[in-house]
């Protein structure tokens, strides 16, 4: 009698956030997966009630603990969508324990993902400022576009994004940027432009422009538009749900836990690797 598969263990940093209740929710939901463990920071309010019901689900009897590095002992993988100081102390414990890491935090800077590539040497991660399907596809489609048009058109990338979010531009829209430049020829550090304001004088040809909005209930709108002479193209994802994003990093999970008995080899994946777009 063949024995069944092993379920994917995962560990949830922030579990009592709005993207660690969507997380568990989507974990709740998906075949080959459980929660080994839901974590929060010392002194949350929450810690020791049930993390199902927290998340608007039926009692699962996991509670929220402070004990991280006790909770990824018995773990396959962690998914992380906190802060990114706390993303790289996550990083380290996990490197220790030997488990492999999904990131969704944003507004990572360079020493943080120095850090984290630093976890990658010992473990598998995946680290992506964007984990829906769709925007990893739109990813690839801006990048044919502006390799198909060329110079011949201004690039221009507007995100809106809820009230309360932190970082600016979104992480999705630098990446959006940083794929045109790519695509180009161009250094993004020498013609990205990030608003305007006063005069400015002629748009430059090589420029690069992210605008940001920020306001309301926003979960995450990116348009990018190549404007022509006589013509122009607009590239469109709206996220609605963050189970949007959950969806994506639970996949990421057990992707990159779940080939064969030791998962991926430790490196550093994004969702491209996971959706097979490279």
């Amino acid at each position: 009698m063949t024995a069944a598969p092993a379920l994917v263990r995962v560990v949830v940093p922030g579990a009592a956030g709005k993207m660690g209740r969507a997380i568990l929710n989507v974990l709740a939901q998906t075949p080959g997966v459980v929660l080994a463990a839901a974590v929060e920071r010392a002194g949350h309010e929450a810690l020791g009630s049930d993390s199902g019901r927290g998340a608007g689900l039926p009692d699962n009897q996991v509670p929220l603990t402070a004990d991280l590095a006790a909770a990824l002992a018995a773990a396959d993988v962690v998914i992380d969508f906190t802060t990114p100081a706390s993303t790289v102390h996550t990083a380290e414990l996990a490197a220790a324990a030997r488990v492999a890491l999904v990131v969704g935090t944003t507004g990572l800077g360079p020493d943080e993902r120095r850090l984290l590539g630093r976890a990658a040497a010992t473990i598998p991660v995946v680290l992506s400022p964007n984990m829906s399907a769709g925007v990893n596809v739109l990813f690839r489609l801006v990048e044919l576009c502006a390799a198909a048009l060329g110079d011949g058109f201004d690039v221009e990338i507007v995100e809106a994004h809820h009230r309360m979010k932190r970082d600016a531009p979104s992480g999705t829209a630098l990446r959006l940027a940083e794929g045109v430049a790519a695509a180009l020829g161009r250094d993004l550090d020498a013609v990205g432009t990030y608003g305007r304001r006063g005069q400015v004088g002629a748009r430059p040809a090589a420029e690069i422009a992210v605008h940001t909005v920020r306001g309301g209930d926003v979960i995450g709108d990116h348009t990018v538009h190549f404007l022509g002479d006589g013509e122009r193209i607009e590239l469109t994802h709206r996220a609605s749900s963050r189970e949007t994003f959950a969806r994506g990093a639970v996949r990421a999970a057990l992707w990159v836990a779940g080939a064969g008995a030791a998962g991926r080899a430790p490196g550093l994946y994004d969702m491209r690797d996971v959706l097979g777009l490279r």
